[in-house]
């Protein structure tokens, strides 16, 4: 298998062993590893998002890990522009450009370019956002559709922030999301990348969800969160929606029991985990789907 001249993607739901088969791959075909987690490339959330280890990172060059303030707003496009820069540095050096994360849009704004949406303004997004909490998320979705039968095979009700973004724009531009989308292109061709989805079995995936809650409490999470507190990070910013981070302010405000901040951060793991494999079915049809259990068989055929 000739990956010599590919941008090499590698994607799977939380927990599955992603970072540890990227770092097994760079070390096989002398790669360098970007990051394709919008949690991971901020610096103070080292051990909530699951961040490389500092030995891991000795071995293979790691690029876009830790590196943000959680108090920036740091979006898609801010990652793109990052990420195909990254690429070219380490084409450049005759190295195998790896990214690998959670985050399908990333993988989307990669692959297939990112829509410059006309900018809506403030007052007009809110009312929308108001419509929804108003309606509920189950008619706002139902009227949604209505509106916008293209998002019917792409979006799912429970994707909040996508919905009323759909939503939105729609109504500002009287055109579908999917169909600016149509308009953008990628930096590369399709032919430039080999698209790798890590395929892991639900029932082993949730027993490492909660294996990997309790090792993120025995490893520094809840000081992690007593500082992330005292930064007075504004509720806007993206970097509150980590998983883990309402759990432990709970438990640090005496309101749960470690037991109890074990099971609501494995809950929201397991969510999080589903919508990352309905993403999947939904926007990576063409990506070589590798079952967790065969991806030691692939590192030796190549």
């Amino acid at each position: 298998m000739d990956l010599e001249s590919k941008i090499i993607l590698i994607y799977g739901p939380t927990a599955s062993g992603k970072s540890k088969f990227a770092l097994k791959l760079a070390q096989k075909i002398d790669g360098e590893i970007i990051n394709a987690d919008s949690m991971q490339v901020y610096k103070e959330l080292k051990v909530l998002s699951a961040r490389p280890q500092k030995e891991d990172i000795n071995k293979i060059k790691h690029h876009l890990y830790g590196f943000q303030s959680v108090k920036k707003n740091f979006s898609t496009g801010d990652w793109l522009k990052l990420a195909q820069k990254k690429i070219f540095e380490v084409k450049k050096r005759g190295k195998i450009p790896i990214l690998v994360g959670g985050t399908g849009l990333y993988f989307k704004a990669l692959t297939e370019g990112l829509v410059n949406f006309p900018k809506i303004p403030v007052q007009f997004r809110k009312k929308i956002r108001a419509l929804h909490k108003n309606l509920g998320a189950k008619k706002f979705f139902l009227r949604l559709i209505k509106e916008d039968p293209l998002v019917r095979n792409h979006l799912i009700q429970s994707d909040t922030q996508r919905v009323i973004r759909a939503y939105e724009i729609k109504k500002f531009t009287n055109k579908s999301m999917y169909e600016w989308f149509k308009n953008t292109k990628s930096e590369f061709e399709k032919n430039d990348f080999f698209k790798i989805y890590i395929d892991f079995p639900r029932t082993d995936l949730l027993v490492r969800i909660k294996e990997r809650a309790v090792d993120m409490l025995d490893n520094g999470a809840v000081s992690e969160v007593k500082k992330f507190m005292k930064l007075k990070v504004p509720k806007v910013k993206s970097a509150n929606k980590a998983i883990g981070i309402n759990e432990i302010k709970e438990f640090i405000m005496k309101k749960i029991k470690i037991e109890d901040v074990i099971d609501k951060i494995s809950i929201k793991t397991r969510q999080y985990a589903k919508r990352q494999t309905t993403w999947a079915r939904g926007n990576m049809s063409d990506w070589n789907k590798i079952k967790s259990s065969g991806l030691k068989v692939f590192l030796k055929k190549i």
